[in-house]
């Protein structure tokens, strides 16, 4: 099962590219989940044993009563409760007909690839329209999918403001998109590429009190939309405020039946939300303004449990200062090293990939199970024997004194390695990293290489198999003193 979010905002604001931002360290367990910058309108997403959030990035100034969002974030999380943030995946400058408004996103996957579909102004007539990019893991890297806008003021039907895409993939194959804000709710089918629509755009019926940000789930069976709703009777104490209401109904595109409250009235105006199914547990992301300095345009996601009773209808959730506790599930899985992880930031190369695997599996920011582990992707050379590399390239230079590479088997011929070992490139050449430890060669864990401290652009695995063998990897980690 998958989930997430979507956003809402009225106000126009500024908006050039920003650049990509390297990941930080595991935040600790509290609500809001990041606060070293202001995040907003999420979206989760669960990817094998780990959970994304797609969040904007708010960068408005104390005093500036604006929207100021240029970049689309990535948390992630192993246990729902301890998160990191993976930088910025997409911004504005990811779609170049695109001219500003980082609004509410959402990712949604298929096929192997993920699509992600954005609030942006198109820079065009019209204001806000509803883009889609596509990348081939939940970290991306993250490219226009379509060369212009998926919805527009100029699509049959469109909302009377084009923002916050919620997209949902059917157990038949059928793709759905929700959106719109001004109280236009929307709906329509998708192609089975993702990036077309099909049909005519419809009004969805049922939808009580519909402001914005609609999100979409199934579960046992039963189709559930959650949508903010600023109305005063049982959902907020002023109509500058948001709840968010929720119905369920019998088919993807409805009628729907309202069923009440299910996240009250939070400290910021706008009130934007989405669920998730984590390691047997539900999970309600939202924001509010509760981080240092937070305010209206200055907003954080937080993440609190969601709880169902015994007829579908779900249990208001409770907002919490402390976040839900640790759910590491029941995968067996070692957790990865603490610390600043800077793969994620850095563009990957190889000697040789099968044309099967893929080379981001090294650097997706996926928590294997196992060895034998295929749910968040692998690269793997076979058939290729002896020695081969793989190696990470950033646009300048980072320190680095450890490394942590979880190897993959598949008992077809790709096996653990003989050896390995770290280099990196001194300016001139490639060279064994100063003072390495034993590189490490075991099944089913993360082998932690460290070294002395080097500064470089690029750093390399030079893996050797096994007689016979060839070598694959599930996750290569490289992290700063």
């Amino acid at each position: 099962m998958r989930g997430r979010l979507l956003g809402a905002v009225v106000v126009a604001v500024v908006g050039a590219a920003s650049a990509l931002v390297a990941a930080t360290g595991p935040a600790s367990a509290a609500n809001p989940i990041i606060t070293n910058i202001y995040t907003a309108d999420p979206a989760p997403l669960v990817v094998g044993n780990t959970m994304y959030i797609y969040a904007g990035r708010d960068e408005a100034a104390v005093g500036n009563n604006n929207f100021l969002m240029r970049e689309w974030r990535v948390l992630s999380s192993t246990n729902a409760a301890n998160w990191t943030d993976q930088g910025a995946r997409a911004n504005i400058a990811t779609f170049p007909w695109a001219g500003a408004d980082a609004w509410a996103s959402e990712v949604e996957p298929r096929n192997g690839r993920y699509y992600w579909y954005t609030s942006v102004n198109g820079n065009g007539p019209g204001w806000m329209n509803i883009g889609v990019a596509v990348g081939d893991s939940p970290l991306g890297p993250f490219t226009d999918a379509k060369g212009g806008p998926l919805i527009s003021d100029s699509t049959a039907n469109s909302s009377g403001l084009n923002i916050d895409p919620t997209v949902f993939v059917d157990d038949d194959g059928q793709a759905y998109m929700y959106w719109g804000g001004y109280w236009g709710v929307r709906a329509v089918r998708l192609a089975s590429n993702m990036i077309d629509t099909v049909g005519a755009v419809v009004t969805p019926q049922g939808l009580t009190n519909y402001w914005e940000a609609p999100f979409m789930f199934k579960r046992n069976g039963l189709y559930y939309m959650l949508y903010a709703a600023n109305d005063t009777q049982g959902c907020v104490t002023s109509s500058s405020y948001a709840c968010q209401r929720y119905a369920t109904a019998t088919n993807p595109m409805g009628p729907w039946t309202h069923r009440g409250v299910v996240l009250g009235q939070v400290s910021s105006t706008t009130n934007h939300a989405g669920a998730v199914e984590f390691n047997g547990q539900w999970y309600m992301v939202y924001h509010n303004a509760n981080a240092p300095n937070g305010g209206n345009f200055r907003r954080s996601v937080a993440v609190d449990r969601m709880y169902f009773n015994a007829d579908g209808t779900i249990q208001p959730v409770v907002q919490t200062t402390t976040g839900p506790p640790p759910n590491p599930g029941g995968g067996g899985g070692v957790q990865p090293p603490a610390g600043t992880n800077l793969a994620p930031a850095a563009t990957g190369s190889t000697s040789y990939v099968s044309p099967w695997e893929t080379l981001t599996a090294i650097n997706n920011g996926g928590v294997p199970t196992s060895s034998a582990d295929r749910s968040n992707q692998a690269y793997g050379n076979w058939p290729e024997q002896g020695t081969q590399w793989i190696e990470y390239t950033w646009p300048s230079a980072r320190s680095v004194n450890r490394t942590a590479a979880y190897w993959f088997d598949d008992d077809q011929g790709i096996d653990v390695p003989a050896s390995c070992q770290v280099q990196y490139w001194n300016g001139t050449a490639y060279v064994n990293v100063p003072g390495q430890s034993t590189c490490g060669v075991a099944a089913n864990t993360y082998n932690v290489t460290t070294f002395s401290t080097v500064s470089t652009t690029r750093l390399r695995l030079s893996i050797t198999a096994r007689p016979g063998l060839s070598t694959g990897v599930l996750e290569w980690m490289a992290f700063q003193p």
